[in-house]
């Protein structure tokens, strides 16, 4: 980052001031995910102003975004060069913002379909850059894979909802477009697709991500034409026309689908909850009241419910994982999974090595972080 750079300068002085008055901060980007999480307090520090792409190689398989470029920008220009944000970060446009940005994809770190076969948005961080709360620029990482030098700090910044500091710029990994894809779609109860899916996951298929709800388990095959052929082949199914599938899976990443919609005005009108669980992919079928989506080959599991917040994190725990309340009209329980004490002494000694006076994002993960 420029240190002349007017809109870092303006930064700076907010976070000065911030620091010296006792403000609190409310990192702002395109606003898209300002639903999960804790409710956002404090003074809006908005993020926009760092826009724009400051260097792409596409034979490295490396760019370097600024904090405020939006994801349509960004994946737009990958794609002119066949190349691609593999983990399918969520745009989220439909919950009032203005769109989804870089900045706001690492604080998240959250990921869409594809995950459990090509990894995280924090598996393709290589490096960043970070204005913590003394209103110091620094660096972390770099433009390569092989970076040893230091602590991976930039990976530690997804999914810290910015609590530790204001996310300048990043470096990501991207990789080339898949040459197939391919949609199969099965009639199956939901123990038999989690089956299926624990079968298929131990054989060299091109499985790129997958979906069930109400008896109806799609699967997205990705990778060289012969071998997403062969899997066709091989596992039957109905095949889907890519022009149902696209919007099918556009709709799961951006929770436009229909499952999501609905959760959405469930939510709103204050009976239910929706739940993300995080659990093994072999885990059994929760035993909960409403509707589940099923995702992550089984790994990552949707609940629309209105079942109290320790039912629904006793469940999974009992499964082996734990439960995040994405989105509700109240979130009492809490927004995330209690921490045991280790790690939750050692969230706070982050924040407190990053951002001591407590400036950024009061209370967006845990009380006091």
């Amino acid at each position: 980052m420029n240190a002349s750079d007017p809109a870092l300068q303006n930064l700076i002085d907010r976070v000065l001031a911030a620091q010296a008055t006792g403000t609190s901060l409310n990192i702002c980007g395109g606003g898209s995910k300002s639903f999960y999480g804790e409710a956002p307090l404090g003074e809006p520090l908005h993020t926009m102003a760092l826009a724009g792409i400051s260097s792409y190689e596409p034979s490295e398989l490396v760019v370097t975004a600024r904090a405020g470029t939006t994801l349509v920008e960004l994946e737009s220009v990958l794609a002119e060069r066949g190349q691609c944000l593999p983990f399918e970060p969520p745009h989220f446009v439909t919950h009032g913002s203005t769109g989804a940005t870089v900045g706001g994809m690492v604080a998240a770190g959250l990921s869409g379909p594809p995950r459990a076969s090509v990894g995280a948005v924090r598996d393709y961080v290589l490096g960043a850059s970070l204005l913590n709360g003394k209103g110091e620029v620094l660096s972390f990482g770099g433009q390569v894979m092989k970076n040893v030098a230091g602590y991976d700090v930039s990976r530690l910044l997804a999914g810290s909802m910015g609590t530790l500091g204001v996310i300048l710029e990043v470096s990501l990994k991207v990789l080339p477009m898949a040459p197939a894809t391919a949609t199969l779609r099965f009639q199956l109860e939901q123990v038999a697709a989690l089956d299926k899916l624990n079968l298929w996951g131990g054989q060299p298929l091109p499985l790129n991500a997958s979906a069930w709800w109400d008896g109806t388990l799609l699967v997205r095959l990705r990778g060289a034409l012969a071998a997403v052929q062969a899997a066709i082949t091989g596992m039957g199914g109905d095949v889907i026309e890519p022009a149902h599938a696209s919007p099918f899976w556009d709709g799961l990443r951006n929770h436009t689908d229909e499952y999501f919609t609905k959760a959405q005005k469930a939510v709103a009108g204050g009976s239910v909850s929706l739940w993300r669980m995080s659990l093994p992919p072999t885990a059994k079928p929760l035993i909960l009241p409403g509707e589940q989506l099923l995702e992550w080959h089984g790994a990552q599991r949707w609940l629309c419910t209105s079942a109290s917040a320790a039912k629904v994190r006793e469940a999974a725990l009992r499964a082996g994982g734990h439960a995040t309340l994405f989105m509700a009209q109240h979130k009492a329980g809490g927004a995330f999974a209690p921490l045991k004490a280790p790690l939750d002494r050692i969230h706070r000694d982050l924040k407190t090595a990053f951002d001591p006076a407590g400036v950024f994002n009061p209370g967006r993960l845990y009380p006091g972080l």
